[in-house]
């Protein structure tokens, strides 16, 4: 555990998470990052209270803020609400985008039977409107390695939402296009190519900017 704590102090802390791990789950005896972090801190003698500020999907690895009090956790969370928190995530797409950079609005549902998210009309029952931002950081002929960030955080977003725009995740096996399946083989990519590599946000206590990220370089190996 102390190997995925990138920060801690007494308000919060920020945390790797791998990879396949659920951020939190109620299925019995499957294991889950918010369980592991109570361990952690009741092995050290403290109170075990986290606080989930936002969630990473289980095949995604990448950085979650958690809050160790209930004053903290309502602050991040005001600040996740207010776009004052920021998550940036890099992915490996299949296809190349003909712009740099774009925006995404749509409106997305989910199906609680599959577990899957859809893009919908506006007026659809269930409809959640999404938005992200993305920009080509490099790219060949056949797969672009794309930078993303979050306006809201809606089930299976940015997956959804880059399948539904032509540029479907490699090593998704859910939301996957034919492309991105046969470059998923190509490129040996088996598990979701989706990172949530940096956040930024003011300190709930302190306010201080408190700004961390992570090497994606992995993701740029095929370029």
């Amino acid at each position: 555990m102390d190997k995925m704590i990138v920060y801690e102090d007494t308000a919060l802390m920020v945390v790797h998470k791998p990879a396949g791990i659920a951020t939190e789950t109620a299925r019995v005896g499957q294991a889950d990052l918010v369980s592991e972090l109570k361990n952690y801190r009741r092995k050290k003698g403290e109170d075990t209270y986290i606080g989930v500020v936002h969630r990473l999907d289980q095949p995604v690895e990448g950085l979650l803020v958690f809050a160790k009090d209930s004053g903290a956790a309502r602050r991040l969370s005001a600040a996740l609400q207010q776009g004052t928190l920021t998550k940036k995530y890099v992915a490996l797409a299949a296809g190349v985008p003909q712009a740099p950079e774009g925006t995404l609005t749509d409106y997305l549902r989910k199906d609680a039977r599959t577990n899957l998210s859809s893009v919908v009309s506006k007026d659809a029952c269930g409809a959640k409107k999404a938005a992200l931002h993305w920009r080509l950081l490099r790219h060949n002929d056949v797969a672009s390695l794309l930078e993303i960030e979050l306006f809201t955080g809606r089930h299976h977003q940015i997956r959804a939402q880059m399948a539904h725009a032509g540029l479907a995740l490699l090593g998704d096996f859910k939301y996957g296009s034919e492309l991105s399946r046969e470059l998923s083989g190509t490129y040996a990519v088996n598990s979701t190519a989706l990172m949530a590599h940096a956040v930024l946000f003011a300190h709930p206590v302190t306010g201080r900017k408190m700004e961390f990220s992570l090497n994606y370089d992995k993701f740029s190996k095929i370029f």
